[in-house]
Formats: structure tokens, C-alpha cells, sequence
């Protein structure tokens, strides 16, 4: 686990945050138009939104929102940490993306608990051509770089629940 911890959770979690700050830095004043910059036109920008909700800020603004998804993180991290010692992550692949969980929530759960912030930073916005049959604007939700480790994650658990286990060919082939 400290492997993964340190190699993994550690960087992501520290690119989160720094990226986050970044747009802190260069979009001070929430709300203005001028929190917004294009880096390719039509398709991707950077931007400054604040999420107190979850994924496509679903709950945005609800007033126990941050105590609710403060609590759901704690938990999960509780829930990972005793999984990882039952041994319930057991190849590479759902180790990696427990790992990725764990960076994703500290990721987000720090920023609904620092003082004087209380909300998620996003600010990767992408506008994919497709996009405009789901929402006229066009826009995806805007997300950050912890969001992206939580969505990887997932995606890599959902791969791992589909292979088997290393030993379990030789075992197979042993009792038959």
C-alpha cells in the first residue's frame, strides 16, 4: 500500500492541488467573464467553477451539501483502506486504481475543508461535438484533475472485476 501511496496518490494528489491553486491564482474575482481562457477554440478552456455538489454538480448549492459529501469521502477512504488489508485488491490493476481513488477523494474532500473555500474547484472545460445532443451549450461539466483520477479508477475496477485472478489458470488446469 505505501508503494502505491507514495508513487500514485501522493503526485496525483499534489498536481490536484497545485493545478487547483493555479486557477485560484489567475481567476481571482468568481463570477467574472474574464474566468475563462480559451485553449482550443471550440473545443477546450480553462475556467473557474465552483462545485459544492458531486459529478455534473449534481446537488450544487444544496446547503449540507459539503457535510454530505465530506462524510461520503471519509468513508470511502475508511472503506479502501480496510478493502486494501482484506487483501480485496489483489493485482496490479485494482491496486492502481485504489490508489487513484484514495488521491481523487483527498483530492476533492481538501478542498470542501479549507478555511474560506468550501467548494470544489473545477476548471477543465471541454465542449466534445456530441455534447450538443446531451446539453445545447455544448459544454461537459467542468471537472479537475482529481475528478479524472476517480473516473480512471473506476474504469480500471470495473477492468479488473472482469479478469481472473493470476493463479487461477494454473489452479484450474492443476484439479483437472
Amino acid at each position: 500500500m505505501i508503494r502505491y501511496f507514495l508513487l500514485l496518490t501522493v503526485p496525483l494528489f499534489a498536481l490536484d492541488q497545485w493545478t487547483k491553486w493555479l486557477i485560484l491564482q489567475r481567476f481571482p474575482d468568481y463570477g467574472s467573464p474574464e474566468n475563462f481562457i480559451e485553449v482550443i477554440p471550440g473545443f477546450f478552456n480553462f475556467v473557474r467553477v465552483h462545485n459544492t455538489g458531486m459529478a455534473f454538480g449534481l446537488l450544487n448549492g444544496y446547503e449540507h451539501a459539503n457535510w454530505i459529501f465530506g462524510a461520503i469521502g471519509l468513508i470511502a477512504l475508511t472503506g479502501i483502506t480496510l478493502l486494501w488489508k482484506k487483501g480485496a485488491f489483489p493485482d496490479k490493476t485494482s491496486k492502481t486504481a485504489a490508489a487513484l481513488l484514495v488521491s481523487g477523494i483527498f483530492g476533492n474532500l481538501t478542498d470542501r475543508i479549507l478555511p474560506g473555500r468550501g467548494y470544489v474547484v473545477d476548471f477543465l472545460d471541454f465542449q466534445p461535438p456530441f455534447y450538443k445532443l446531451i446539453d445545447e451549450s455544448g459544454h461537459f461539466p467542468s471537472f479537475n484533475v482529481a475528478d479524472s483520477c476517480i473516473c480512471v479508477a473506476a474504469g480500471l475496477l470495473i477492468l479488473s472485476a472482469f479478469r481472473q485472478p493470476d493463479g487461477s489458470k494454473r489452479k484450474k488446469k492443476a484439479t483437472a
